[in-house]
């Protein structure tokens, strides 16, 4: 069994945060024992933002999600979705 290193205390979310960006974890962590773990009422967090569209633009997106009964918004965020998936696959 290897010797892990001590995890730091941390002032804040930020410190911590930048921490684990330039760490590995296993050096801190021993995983041999991890149990997976389901958190199904856990939501993601979210955050607004403002875009600007063409309004011809909007009136599509609207369009579809009226014929899918889903709000416009929703719709947008899973064509996103989708997206940035099949780019990140290949």
């Amino acid at each position: 069994m290897k010797t892990l290193k001590k995890i730091p205390k941390f002032k804040n979310e930020n410190e911590e945060i930048g921490f684990w960006n330039d760490n590995d974890s296993s050096e801190f962590i021993d995983y041999t024992n991890a149990k997976k773990l389901n958190l199904p009422n856990l939501k993601p967090s979210t955050k607004s933002i403002s875009i600007r569209l063409p309004e011809s633009l909007l009136q599509r997106l609207k369009i579809i999600a009226n014929k899918k009964d889903i709000p416009y918004q929703s719709l947008i965020k899973i064509y996103l979705s989708e997206k940035i998936r099949d780019d990140l696959v290949h």
